[in-house]
């Protein structure tokens, strides 16, 4: 059987990389919408209702102009955006979020895939919070590394025009501690309340890690670094896109330096729990363009289309 989709905001970074990942199966059949009616509501309306999943590659308001213009109860949208993360009747597009979730992800009509920050951060946290090693009204800290390419098409640009000496160092942003990744970094953890989150741009492509750091007396009932990777490995045995490192990664420890490029062009995250007598250090990293944004995407759509999970990726 072959499955149409439509990517509606096809230029944009993500829907470019979905185009690119889609563009050598032969189970799906991409809806193409011609240039000069992309901002044609009747067309784009028209491509929507039929396709058996529609991306949504766009900015908030219109994602939701988007899904104002279905009619067809069969389609399924993904939306990539930030708009429906957090909103009632939406599924949550990461399956390895909890048991029962990929049930959830193939029965669901309305899937919002999850941000590069906040995959990178749930993944690393939620197991923890569920294992009750972290508690839910922890005061909980996170920083995010991560390459220019997150912040699309003319963020892009900037950097690669160069010139700017300012591009040149890693640049904190969000400083006004609203970054719209928060709502869904709370909910989908378990926290009662969102982390203090400061993300930073570097300069190179792609590429994204986020690190919480903990002391020791955060931790419920005297719980070790040990015991926090060993929830980790547990919740993610057999997961083919989540690989819980071993405690104190010896190979990292190896090099000093901790390669935030490492998962570029997969859909793997990499999960870490380094420490000392007093103090923990959680990272986790993926590819921004894969897990962290088109990977997810794709495969969220083939669990929901029941194909096999890694297909294209």
């Amino acid at each position: 059987m072959t499955f149409k989709i439509y990517v509606d905001g096809q230029e944009g970074t993500t829907g470019l990389r979905i185009h690119e990942v889609l563009a050598s199966r032969s189970d799906v059949e991409v809806l193409r919408i011609d240039a000069d009616k992309r901002k044609d509501s009747a067309e784009r309306a028209r491509l929507l209702n039929a396709a058996d999943v529609a991306f949504l590659c766009l900015p908030d308001a219109a994602s939701r102009e988007a899904v104002s213009l279905l009619s067809n109860p069969a389609t399924c949208v993904i939306d990539a955006s930030t708009a429906h993360r957090t909103v009632p009747g939406w599924t949550f597009g990461m399956p390895e979020l909890a048991p029962g979730q990929r049930d959830a992800i193939r029965a669901s009509k309305r899937i919002a895939n999850p941000g590069c920050h906040a995959s990178a951060f749930i993944l690393l946290l939620r197991p923890l919070v569920d294992a009750g090693l972290v508690p839910a009204d922890a005061a909980i800290s996170a920083t995010s590394l991560t390459g220019y390419s997150g912040g699309g098409k003319k963020m892009i640009e900037q950097y690669e025009a160069g010139g700017d000496p300012a591009l040149q160092a890693p640049r904190p942003y969000a400083l006004g501690l609203t970054h719209k990744h928060l709502p869904e970094m709370k909910a989908h953890t378990g926290l009662a309340q969102p982390p203090v989150f400061l993300p930073v741009v570097g300069p190179f492509y792609k590429g994204l890690a986020v690190s919480v750091p903990l002391h020791r007396s955060q931790l419920k009932g005297g719980a070790t670094a040990a015991d926090l990777q060993q929830a980790l490995a547990a919740r993610y045995a057999g997961e083919r896109f989540v690989r819980v490192m071993p405690l104190a990664d010896p190979d990292t420890l190896a090099s000093g330096f901790f390669d935030v490029q490492a998962c570029n062009n997969t859909n793997r995250v990499d999960l870490f729990v380094f420490a000392n007598d007093e103090q923990v250090l959680l990272m986790s990293r993926l590819d921004n363009l894969g897990k962290g944004a088109s990977g997810a995407a794709v495969q969220a759509m083939n669990v929901h289309l029941g194909l096999d999970e890694g297909a294209g990726l």
